[in-house]
């Protein structure tokens, strides 16, 4: 089978560049390659479902540029779809005076970044959510809710009503790039394509080493373990609350979140996962594990995040800990409010040199793109971030 593009992963990156190509080019023939029987099973169907607004990156950033039109996009496409999304606004509370510099700092790059918010006092922050407690916060009241479950599988009817293949339980077993096509061989069938376009999350590095390109990065998988509140609790706040992020690291903390479904959920931490799709608690691949530990980028991250990475793991082997997290601004919770849900998992690059990367990493050759790293918010991005890698895949070769 013979197509102009081929795209591994149906994710919700997969499924957006898929969007972008049917739509710049109509006429072109698309497949996109799923190794597991339903779409989005891993990142994008484990995400905490926010429409983030934009505080955090860096003014001008690449990441930056790519949310705050995701956001916009994103809500654009529900519409036109009739797709539920709510814009319940993300509240980032400081709770400590040592987090109010932090917060200050935040607010700054909001407003570099285009972005609205509210600076609240502690009577602002009682008077909006009740139940919190804080001595600072930021509003931003663009940001949303959405199930990405639901975006996905709306792009994946739209994208197949224009032509393109979705092909599920197809996982790759060779990719073999020639001069003039990509060929990619699974279980059941062989594809020959004019180009490929590699959105593999978790396997992105392998799918990369096996199409022969080298690689000075791993993805290690860490574990975001989150709880479900009581029913009882679905009005406990009305926006996401937010700690005020540590510095240094690419995660934003334990939070509270409202779901579309009218649930509440807590999370997720930040655990070292020792198995790429291994969902169940202490769940342990060798080949995953091995691949992590045996990589000396690793160590150097972890050299660098000792009491970080401590903490992390007191929070997820004690549910009393990990509650205190969310006490911190929360304090009305009890132990008993919190119920397991099923975890996600984040596809973290580190470099060789023990970097966190926590940008976009492309790797490209005259006829392959791999994306080995969308860091998050990848998803509220996923619709301009689909138009950028078409840009890349079908500029001309220089």
């Amino acid at each position: 089978m013979t197509f102009d593009y081929c795209i591994i992963g149906g994710g919700i990156v997969g499924l957006a560049t898929a969007h972008s190509l049917t739509e710049r080019y109509p006429n072109a023939s698309v497949i996109i390659l799923e190794k597991e029987s339903t779409l989005g099973r891993h990142q994008t169907g484990h995400n905490s479902g926010v429409i983030h607004s934009g505080i955090y990156y860096t003014p001008n950033s690449l990441k930056a540029r790519l949310c705050r039109a995701g956001s916009a996009r994103t809500k654009e496409f529900c519409h036109e779809h009739s797709i539920a999304f709510e814009e319940r606004g993300k509240l980032i509370v400081a709770t400590k005076p040592d987090e109010i510099p932090r917060l200050d700092a935040l607010y700054k790059r909001a407003a570099e970044n285009g972005t609205k918010v509210e600076m609240f006092d502690a009577a602002a922050i009682a008077e909006h959510e009740p139940n919190v407690a804080g001595l600072k916060a930021i509003f931003a009241p663009d940001a949303g809710i959405v199930n990405y479950t639901e975006i996905l599988n709306t792009l994946a009817v739209i994208v197949t009503a224009r032509g393109a293949e979705i092909h599920i339980s197809s996982k790759i077993e060779a990719i073999e790039e020639a001069a003039n096509n990509v060929t990619i061989t699974c279980a059941s069938q062989t594809i020959t394509a004019h180009k490929l376009i590699a959105c593999g999350g978790l396997q992105s590095d392998r799918l990369a080493r096996m199409a022969g390109l080298k690689i000075k990065h791993r993805i290690v998988p860490f574990r975001g373990e989150y709880f479900r509140l009581s029913p009882s609790l679905n009005t406990v706040v009305s926006a996401m609350i937010y700690p005020v992020p540590a510095p240094g690291l690419p995660f934003l903390g334990t939070h509270l979140t409202p779901m579309i479904d009218g649930s509440v959920t807590v999370g997720p931490n930040a655990m070292l996962g020792l198995a790429r799709e291994g969902y169940a608690k202490w769940s342990i691949s060798p080949k995953d594990a091995f691949d992590t530990l045996s990589f000396f980028g690793f160590w150097r991250v972890m050299a660098k995040n000792i009491m970080p990475g401590i903490n992390e793991l007191r929070n997820s082997v004690f549910k009393s800990r990990y509650l205190k997290e969310c006490q911190k601004y929360c304090p009305t919770l009890k132990i008993d409010d919190l119920t397991p849900m099923e975890p996600g998992i984040r596809a973290q690059a580190i470099s060789s040199n023990g970097r966190l990367i926590d940008d976009f990493l492309f790797l490209e050759s005259p006829r392959m793109l791999h994306v080995c790293n969308a860091p998050s918010p990848a998803a509220t991005s996923a619709l301009p971030i689909g138009d950028m890698i078409v840009d890349k895949i079908t500029a001309p070769q220089k």
